[in-house]
């Protein structure tokens, strides 16, 4: 009998995170919800056990680099090995504000959580993902953080008036660690990859978003199920390779 997989998705007490792990879960591996609230974490847990998932809450707060930690000693004595990361929770502070205009504290914000905290965590866990027959690593990304659409004057996101620059550049820091990182693993069963889930309807994408919450977590669920012939190092929207 295969040994179970086990997955930890980060922000997974809601939208895109919380839909992750259920896809996931429905496919019969185990979902750890890592979550910054107690509270909302274990009823997320719940929620996802009640619909026969096997998940558990795990204290993951970006803020804060001991949940790590803790959360690698649990993963170790409870399975002794991670095959997924989800890298999935990040911030968006600054929308509409123009590049010039936005306080250098919420650089440093949107960087700390998007960028420092993703990286320590993923290094912390890392050991972990090495014990897996078939590691994966997906970083949640955007396609706004695409170098080459932000520079084309013709694409839609030149032309946008949404300007969320420090958002921006913290998705352009993380392809690049997706990048570095995949080549670093190349030789191994480790898969790296960064997603875009698109624009959906979440507390971040808003109403107007053209895709459900459902869509939203195919990429990274896709990215997480990958083949050994799968890519690694990639930039994907729903199978298709976005430009850098």
């Amino acid at each position: 009998m295969q040994e179970k997989k086990v997955a930890l998705i980060t922000g997974a007490n809601k939208g895109i995170g919380f839909e992750t792990a259920r896809q996931l879960g429905q496919q019969g591996i185990t979902v750890l919800v890592g979550a910054r609230d107690e509270k909302r974490g274990n009823e997320a847990a719940t929620t996802l056990q009640a619909e026969g998932v096997d998940a558990h809450f795990l204290h993951v707060d970006m803020s804060d680099a001991a949940t790590f930690t803790k959360a690698a000693k649990f993963i170790a004595d409870k399975f002794g090995k991670l095959d997924i990361l989800i890298n999935n929770a990040g911030v968006l502070l600054d929308y509409t504000v123009p590049a010039s205009a936005i306080p250098v504290d919420n650089w440093r914000k949107t960087f700390e959580t998007n960028v420092f905290a993703l990286v320590e965590l993923t290094q912390t866990l890392l050991p972990l993902v090495k014990k897996s027959d078939a590691g994966r690593i997906v970083n949640l990304s955007s396609i706004l953080g695409s170098l080459t659409l932000n520079r084309d004057p013709n694409s839609w996101i030149a032309a946008s008036a949404a300007t969320n620059t420090s958002y921006d550049a913290s998705k352009a820091a993380l392809n690049m660690f997706t990048i570095h990182l995949a080549n670093e693993l190349k030789d191994t069963s480790i898969k790296v990859n960064s997603a875009h889930p698109g624009w959906v309807k979440t507390d971040m994408g808003g109403e107007a978003a053209p895709l459900e919450i459902e869509d939203g977590a195919k990429t990274s669920v896709a990215l997480a199920t990958l083949g050994e012939d799968g890519p690694t190092g990639a930039y994907i929207h729903l199978g298709e390779s976005l430009p850098w």
